[in-house]
């Protein structure tokens, strides 16, 4: 039976704390445990019905919360401030039941308080993924979940090489989008901000200002990766004024969102190889980044920059040790430095050396393309291993963190993140188990754990082919046979709302994958082919690239 339940906050309450009691009670109507209505104040107790009440205590640190028993048989959450409040409810949700009984089971009581200060997330909006195709109110719900995890900043990125110019309608539908995401975040106390390349430029740059991307020479032994060849060189006459012009243009079309902080990013894409911008890092990198930042200051005063070292040292030597000597006194345009890579190290040289100037440091853990393409192809592919390695690490460096994420298959790989960052030295498997109690049942949480453990052992791939010969080389299959089982007989356990929803779904329809190439030498059999054909439409990857689209063999949707 359902749960009547009331949920109680203060009057003249704050909007978040609201927003909290309304995410509360639309999760547990979801999952089928609650029928919950919001009142103000404290109503006197009802027999039959439950009560949860929210408020604040100024007792509490900062986002700190507590969950405790309340003297009406009900549970009391307690936030720092409204923002602890909310996270506190995303812990109840996962650690409580509503049982058949139709009463309230509080399994967890305590305080907590996060251990890291930023806690974000990345968005990347294109090639047709979730975040650039799916309706717009189905990537901001998503964003309110995310906030029940403690997640506390969101950043987006508008890719100007798709474009030509900002007037461009689909320039202007894109903005449009993201700026709903950033409102979205808003509406759940995150901070928001925009991501950029410091010489980032629209798809018709002028040609005589385009940015060198070759290598062997000026000490470049590869070229940039990912670099689109319409990024603008700060050292040619009139580059540096177009680059800040274009910057400033974008920034007041977010005006409006007044953003929180920007990142400005060094490769992948960007950069200039030409002897005037060589090292690029170092370089015209640094040369650029300050004007940039002070553009972005004299709009937003207290705004963060955060400015990113992605790729350091993999084309060309010397990036991190000059930086270093460069912020032996930290410049005042730069609050934050990004460090991280991909693949299965944090870099050795903030590791080794700690961060340029002693400036506080946050990562960027790839979570979305490692070792396995299309990303997300196959569903969910949780890392909780590969991610601890990486954490444990670094994090004695590292004020918080932005996950790089490609859409919802990696929906558990970004609890983990988000979770590391409240809990410094959380253990893996047990976010795991809590994601599985919480967002499925505790009567499979173990099983749920046994399976993701063979899931990311078994995660290395490689897709080749395209014809009839197209077969996917797992490095290891090892078990999966076990994972499919034991989720196939969870699945038949769970209530049909938990079954349905896409979380379940695309964990089960991974295992399901993973065992039918197991079993046909990594040939997509037909049942393969129906749950490439069902990740797609969960994704809403009808019309996505080959990147980011399951690989099924027969057209779906949008396609042609």
């Amino acid at each position: 039976m359902s749960t009547r339940l009331t949920v109680s906050v203060p009057a003249r309450t704050d909007a978040l704390i609201r927003q909290a009691a309304a995410l509360l009670a639309r999760r547990l109507a979801e999952r089928g445990e609650a029928e919950a209505r919001i009142v103000e104040g404290t109503p006197p107790p009802a027999a039959g019905v439950a009560a949860v009440h929210l408020s604040v205590s100024r007792g509490l640190s900062a986002d700190g919360y507590e969950v405790r028993a309340a003297g009406d048989g009900g549970v009391r959450i307690a936030g720092g401030n409204p923002a602890g409040v909310l996270y506190g409810v995303g812990k109840f949700l996962r650690t409580s039941q509503f049982g058949g009984d139709g009463r309230l089971h509080c399994g967890w009581q305590g305080g907590a308080a996060p251990a890291k200060p930023m806690r974000g997330i990345y968005f990347a909006s294109h090639f047709h993924n979730f975040y650039h195709d799916a309706p717009v109110g189905a990537v901001e719900r998503y964003i309110e979940e995310l906030s029940l995890w403690g997640i506390n900043a969101l950043a987006v990125w508008f890719d100007m090489h798709h474009y030509n110019g900002l007037q461009d309608p689909a320039a202007q539908a894109m903005v449009a989008r993201l700026k709903a995401f950033l409102r979205a975040g808003r509406r759940v106390g995150m901070q928001v901000g925009l991501i950029g390349l410091a010489n980032e430029a629209y798809a018709n740059s002028p040609v005589e200002l385009r940015a060198d991307w070759t290598a062997g020479h000026d000490g470049y032994h590869h070229p940039p990766g990912g670099h689109y060849h319409v990024e603008i060189c700060p050292s040619k006459p009139g580059g540096t004024e177009r680059i800040l012009a274009d910057f400033a243009e974008k920034l007041d079309a977010f005006a409006e969102e007044r953003p929180d902080f920007i990142w400005i990013w060094p490769y992948d894409q960007g950069g200039c190889t030409c002897a005037a911008c060589a090292p690029w890092g170092v370089n015209g990198f640094l040369r650029l980044a300050r004007p940039v930042a002070e553009t972005y200051k004299a709009r937003v005063p207290e705004g963060k920059v955060i400015l990113s070292t992605w790729y350091f040292d993999h084309f060309t030597d010397g990036e991190w040790a000059g930086l270093a000597k460069a912020f032996r006194t930290p410049p005042p345009w730069v609050d934050y430095l990004m460090a991280d890579d991909y693949g299965d190290q944090f870099p050795a040289f903030p590791r080794e050396h700690g961060a340029p100037g002693g400036l506080p440091m946050v990562n960027f853990p790839e979570i979305s393309m490692y070792q396995m393409g299309p990303w997300g192809g196959y569903g969910a592919n949780p890392l909780p291993a590969h991610l601890q390695r990486i954490w444990d690490s670094s994090r004695h460096l590292l004020s918080g963190g932005f996950p790089y994420s490609e859409g919802i298959f990696e929906d558990i790989n970004k609890a983990l993140c988000a979770q590391f960052c409240w809990h410094d030295a959380a253990d893996a498997r047990a976010i795991v188990r809590e994601y599985a109690a919480g967002e499925f049942s505790p009567a499979v949480a173990d099983d749920v754990v046994r399976s993701v453990a063979i899931l990311e052992a078994n995660h290395a791939r490689g897709w080749y082919g395209g014809g009839a010969g197209t077969r996917c080389e797992l490095a290891r299959t090892e078990g999966a046979a076990e994972a499919r089982a034991l989720l196939e007989a969870a699945d038949r356990r769970l209530p049909e709302c938990v079954r349905r929803g896409w979380r379940w779904r695309i964990l089960l329809l991974r295992a399901v994958i993973d065992a039918e190439f197991a079993a046909g030498n990594g040939v997509a059999s037909e049942r393969c082919e129906e749950a490439f054909q069902e990740l797609i439409r969960i994704y809403c990857a009808e019309n996505g690239e080959a990147a980011v689209r399951p690989p099924a063999r027969k057209p779906i949707g949008g396609q042609s």
